[in-house]
């Protein structure tokens, strides 16, 4: 079960920074983009978030194969795991970027500083903070869609558990421990993240409504 669970960690953390990383521009793009540039994130957006995971999975491990592109089980499902996250997370930042009050951007701008810088300095680090909390919520989904990986044949927590039941052939054991496992995680990845979100608490600096 250990080797299992320390797969589920790793499908969890990388999923999730891919979808870090391309979320940030995305989410950019739908606030400061020129009009394709909304348009264009909107439908990436969009798409991602209506396919299921597990379709997305197959179309990465299957569908890309007859273009050229083959990828190992598990980068495919780190893959699918971050871009079907992408599209979630650039909402969470959105959202949080619209957060940060108007004023300070004026402020900025009455200042001399561009927009990239305003968005640097003075939002990101804001919206990072604003957007843990939701964030929190997005990594417990990875967490528990990592088990979709089992389809690809990728060695996670719940095939490990298959594995076991083959030999011991006691079920209803195996998958509560697997279901254990997920909570103990589940609990620990909130604790971590509130624990977070309190250390970078600033006073005064609240989250605010969203407007536009």
């Amino acid at each position: 079960m250990f080797r299992g669970t320390l797969v589920t960690i790793e499908l969890t953390v990388l999923g999730l920074a891919v979808g870090l990383i391309v979320a940030v521009p995305v989410s950019f793009s739908q606030i400061y983009g020129n009009r394709a540039a909304r348009l264009l994130s909107s439908f990436y957006e969009k798409i991602l978030r209506s396919i299921p995971l597990l379709v997305l999975l197959m179309l990465i491990f299957y569908g890309l194969p007859e273009i050229g592109i083959r990828l190992d089980p598990f980068l495919a499902c780190v893959l699918g795991l971050g871009l079907r996250s992408s599209a979630y997370q650039s909402q969470i930042f959105r959202g949080a970027i619209l957060s940060v009050g108007k004023g300070q951007t004026l402020a900025a701008m009455s200042i001399g500083m561009t927009k990239i810088q305003i968005f640097r300095y003075i939002v990101f680090p804001q919206a990072l903070r604003f957007s843990i909390a939701p964030w929190t919520n997005e990594l417990t989904i990875v967490l528990k869609d990592s088990s979709m990986a089992y389809a690809l044949g990728v060695v996670e927590l719940l095939r490990q558990g298959s594995y076991i039941i083959s030999t011991t052939y006691e079920p209803m054991v195996i998958f509560i421990t697997c279901a254990v496992i997920y909570l103990i995680m589940t609990l620990l990845a909130n604790r971590v993240m509130m624990f977070l979100e309190r250390k970078l608490q600033v006073p005064g600096f609240e989250i605010k409504e969203v407007s536009r």
